[in-house]
């Protein structure tokens, strides 16, 4: 790394946390046992796989298949409890200064509150909400499907933590800027954007389904195009800071979510991959911007040109109209 690229600013603010890049993992697709391949001082954050009170052991095999592109997972949120996340998996994160996020889930909006107060201690830096899970009080469906059911459950949160309260929603939905901007009017500091696809795929040869769940969740190269575009929508929706998740797997993934207005990103299904994808775009990350003389990686938020159509019979093509 040269002189130049060292004067390069990787920090980004998300609310009143300063990262110090913005690159961090996707909940569910890390976990302490990466710290003997990946240096997790050098992560934005670490973000837990999604905790849930009780003991869960996911849903049935076959959990994971993969497709051109992508990869569809029906994990289940397989959880050990509140008491071994505390117990046991802390103590691995103590010893590092990156901020411990804490992704959370529960079937009731009283559940998640319970939940969030019970995990305001030192040591967890921030909460991720996961609403994207069932809803038993809405019929099954996802808290996030709609604005209703996430204002309500992101401001039962925000009275039972002091947290920085970070929600992630589904992409699973027609309303997505609604359902952000709910978010916010709750006190939500940030909305993460946003978990997996609902997908499915069928066997050719038993001609059955190939998970045990039937459908599970879309992740991989091939879902980025349309994330991207719902990080978009919603930063242009709402001020408070959008984190963009969803295909990324290398710096020109990572620089087009920022350019579409995230302030920081989230790495999954890379990872399984190679382990080593996220420190690898901080790395490119740095020399992106070094290359181009952009001094702060936070000058590329939002920063995507849009230019409006010169021919007023192509008005139809401006994406913002």
């Amino acid at each position: 790394m040269n002189a130049v690229e060292s004067k390069i600013d990787l920090s980004v603010k998300i609310g009143g946390l300063t990262l110090r890049n913005p690159i961090m993992p996707a909940s569910g697709t890390f976990a302490e046992g990466l710290q003997k391949v990946l240096d997790f001082d050098r992560l934005g954050a670490c973000v837990t796989k999604t905790i849930t009170r009780e003991l869960r052991t996911g849903n049935p095999l076959p959990r994971v298949v993969e497709r051109p592109g992508s990869l569809i997972n029906a994990i289940g949120i397989p959880s050990k409890g509140v008491a071994y996340f505390l117990e046991k998996t802390m103590p691995h994160y103590a010893g590092y200064s990156t901020p411990l996020v804490v992704s959370i889930s529960a079937p009731t909006a009283e559940g998640f509150a319970s939940l969030a107060a019970e995990l305001t201690i030192p040591g967890i830096t921030a909460i991720e909400a996961n609403i994207s899970c069932p809803n038993i009080e809405e019929d099954g469906k996802a808290f996030a499907m709609r604005a209703e059911s996430t204002e309500k459950v992101t401001r039962e949160l925000r009275k039972a933590t002091n947290l920085p309260l970070w929600v992630k929603l589904t992409p699973n939905t027609g309303e997505m800027p609604d359902v952000a901007r709910a978010a916010e009017a709750a006190g939500a500091d940030a909305v993460v954007v946003a978990n997996t696809i609902l997908s499915m795929a069928i066997d050719l040869k038993t001609f059955r389904p190939c998970l045990g769940n039937v459908m599970g969740g879309l992740s991989g190269p091939a879902v980025k195009p349309i994330i991207l575009r719902q990080v978009f929508q919603c930063a242009k929706a709402v001020d408070i800071p959008v984190i963009g998740c969803g295909g990324i797997s290398n710096c020109d993934d990572a620089v087009e979510y920022l350019l579409a207005g995230a302030s920081a990103v989230q790495v999954g299904t890379a990872t399984f991959l190679q382990p080593k994808t996220m420190t690898t775009i901080i790395d490119d990350l740095e020399r992106f911007c070094a290359l181009r003389d952009i001094g702060r990686v936070s000058d590329l938020i939002g920063g995507v040109v849009i230019e409006e159509a010169d021919e007023p019979d192509l008005a139809w093509l401006d994406p913002i109209s």
